[in-house]
């Protein structure tokens, strides 16, 4: 199949995994490129004899650069109800509705202050720049913006041989837009270690020509309601192992 990727669980309408930091979750399969879909497909037809095409829907995505917890769908039914969900999370009200619970670890650079807090901002796409961006508070909120909220609490501080100070945070998304994490803490001075597009100075640590090790952050836990029987289900992705190189300074992990 390519690549190994990590099974969290499975059962007839649910494929969780740990995704791979510098795997996208689509793309031009066409050119042989590997994707977290085309991985599913292959790993489905051969796990069970499957002739033909595999159905496997994607419901939500992942960063390329970031690791972590992804739920796909096995069925077209199991795909339409956990999108629901996720198109829940991203509404303005969500009030007495089950929307899915996103953590991450995020490793950023400098240190947060305060150690724990809410971040809210409007989101804009720049299309110029290619990327989103935080409307500033003095400014209008222009059409199409979105409002973007995280829950974060720090959960340790060090420094690296170089003396370079980073901090681990637990970031727990209230909202599911997109590079909400990646854009709120650039924007606050304090970026994703190795985010060369957020932070700012178009360094922000990362390892150069070797992208495909990802940035700090990883979806650390994911919790939904299952499609089919309703239950509430949980899944925890173990640490990478390319953070055990890079952050020996921030163990024991949550």
């Amino acid at each position: 199949m390519g690549r190994v990727i990590p099974v969290l669980y499975e059962d007839n309408h649910l494929l969780v995994i740990d995704k791979p930091a510098g795997l996208s979750t689509m793309g031009d399969e066409q050119d042989g490129a590997w994707t977290v879909h085309r991985w599913a497909c292959d790993y489905l037809r051969e796990k069970y004899g499957k002739p033909g095409r595999v159905y496997v829907g994607i419901v939500h995505r992942l960063d390329r650069l970031t690791s972590g917890v992804m739920v796909l769908a096995r069925t077209s039914k199991a795909a339409a109800r956990l999108s629901d969900q996720f198109r829940r999370e991203s509404a303005s009200n969500q009030a007495g509705e089950s929307v899915p619970e996103k953590v991450y670890l995020a490793v950023i650079r400098g240190r947060m202050e305060p150690p724990q807090g809410e971040l809210r901002d409007w989101l804009v796409k720049s299309e110029r720049r290619q990327r989103m961006e935080v409307v500033r508070r003095s400014s209008r909120v222009p059409e199409g913006a979105v409002e973007a909220v995280s829950e974060y609490r720090s959960v340790r501080v060090g420094r690296d041989r170089s003396g370079d100070k980073f901090q681990l945070l637990q970031v727990e998304l209230r909202t599911g837009r997109k590079h909400q994490i990646r854009v709120q803490f650039g924007d606050r001075g304090h970026p994703i270690d190795r985010d060369v597009k957020y932070s700012g100075d178009g360094q922000a640590g990362l390892w150069r020509g070797d992208s495909d090790r990802g940035i700090g952050l990883h979806a650390w836990r994911l919790s939904l309601d299952h499609p089919t029987t309703k239950t509430r289900m949980s899944w925890q992705a173990p640490i990478p192992n390319e953070w055990e190189v890079r952050y020996p300074f921030l163990r024991p992990w949550p």
